[in-house]
């Protein structure tokens, strides 16, 4: 009997020293995005026998957050959640929850330094001072498309796309006067035409560095600079060069239906764009003013990145510390790259990209990486961190339809948007302070 009991307890014991640890990560990514998220992790599970990390799909990036949140008040939280970048500040002040990656990867004794990845990248996920609160995962950025067939019909150059706003609003009118409905539109109002744009031309679009040394910020936004550049927007509407698609991405089919020849989007959308576009376009940097001095800075990023739960064991976080490296890898950052159409996250991937020539055939992609590249991030240009994000943004597309119906001017619509805006950052201020 006492053999069998130390054979049960030599067997309980062997168990334990093997016994792999399973850690889940909560996603909110979908068709071809989703299955690459799978093959990511199939790939980590295949190349040890210690860790396995399994993927779920928890619906949309506020649904996941919300999830992941509610789940950790539970005590059912899992050891690594995906949150969009405008969910950084709430993740952030949800004091207690998070274990922050720089802390993470110390405790555990990884390789681990951040000047190995892209700058402007990391540094959206970062404190001022350099240190890495989350993992960047999926990442894109605001660039300008062209359709370069009717660049050529209206006299243009389709191998030189206009690199100011005043020779991107001279081509968008000939463009419309070539017999195009229209000459351009946009995506993405908030993040492309006010957030991109105040970080390409380096001027603040809040105070303590865009929010990220505060949670007593205020949006500043409404500077003659951003006035004049909404002024200029409202003025081409009128003429019908300027066709407003509705929020988030949905101009995206008068691009791709060829009723405007130039669009602002996402690089992130360069993969449907090749597959539904039935004509030549171009990827280009996004314009400046030419008389701001300093101007162009270098574009922000949009997209999620990886949180860490706290609570959990020794041996899970050891899971997650090996996921993050394995995943920080060139190879596997240069497949992710090249099948999503995200951007690496770091420079060893690129040059990896860029070595094996994918960059030639898919240009466009190589025009992001150095439009966040172009020089070294400041306050103005690391990013934005405010808490109620997500609200404000609804805030400024009201205000912008607002103004494009004739409902209030150029500059009290942009006085409202700051107005409103700062009032939920100080609801957000008072729960979290």
């Amino acid at each position: 009997m006492k053999k069998l009991l130390l054979l049960v307890l030599i067997l309980a014991m062997t168990i334990g020293v093997y016994a792999q640890v399973s850690v889940e990560f909560w996603h909110a990514m979908t068709g071809k995005n989703g299955e690459m998220v799978q093959s990511v992790c199939d790939k980590f599970n295949a190349s040890q026998k210690d860790y396995k990390v399994v993927p779920v799909y928890k619906g949309s990036y506020s649904d996941t957050m919300n999830a992941g949140i509610a789940a950790f008040r539970a005590k059912q939280a899992p050891a690594i959640i995906q949150v969009y970048e405008v969910g950084t500040a709430t993740m952030m002040a949800a004091k207690g929850a998070i274990k922050p990656v720089y802390q993470l990867m110390a405790e555990n004794n990884a390789k681990f330094d951040p000047k190995v990845y892209i700058p402007t990248i990391t540094s959206y996920y970062s404190t001022s001072d350099g240190k890495m609160l989350s993992m960047p995962f999926n990442s894109s950025t605001a660039v300008m498309y062209y359709n370069k067939d009717a660049f050529h019909k209206a006299g243009l150059n389709p191998d030189k796309p206009p690199v100011t706003w005043p020779e991107f609003f001279d081509a968008a009118r000939k463009l419309k006067a070539s017999g195009m409905e229209g000459g351009f539109t946009t995506n993405w109002i908030s993040w492309i035409q006010l957030e991109n744009f105040s970080a390409w031309h380096n001027v603040p679009f809040g105070t303590k560095s865009n929010g990220f040394d505060g949670l007593d910020t205020e949006l500043v936004f409404n500077s003659p600079l951003h006035v004049r550049h909404f002024e200029n927007l409202y003025k081409l509407a009128k003429e019908g060069v300027f066709i407003y698609g509705g929020r988030e991405n949905k101009a995206n089919p008068l691009f791709i239906s060829q009723r405007v020849g130039l669009h602002f989007e996402s690089i992130g959308g360069y993969g449907s764009m090749k597959a539904n576009c039935k004509f030549n376009f171009g990827v280009a940097r996004l314009p400046y003013y030419p008389d701001v001095p300093g101007a162009p800075q270098n574009s922000i990023i949009g997209g999620a990145s990886l949180w860490v739960f706290n609570g959990k064991s020794p041996a899970e976080y050891k899971a997650v510390t090996a996921f993050f490296t394995y995943i920080s890898q060139p190879e596997i950052q240069a497949y992710w790259h090249q099948n999503t159409g995200y951007l690496p996250i770091t420079n060893a991937a690129y040059e990896l990209t860029k070595k094996q020539g994918y960059y030639k055939d898919n240009p466009g992609l190589e025009v992001a990486i150095g439009q966040l590249l172009n020089k070294p991030p400041t306050k103005n240009s690391m990013g934005i961190r405010f808490g109620n994000f997500n609200i404000i943004r609804e805030i400024e597309d009201q205000v912008w339809e607002d103004i494009l119906a004739d409902k209030i001017s150029v500059k009290d619509g942009l006085d409202r948007m700051v107005r409103e805006g700062n009032a939920k950052l100080r609801e957000f201020e008072r729960l979290y302070k």
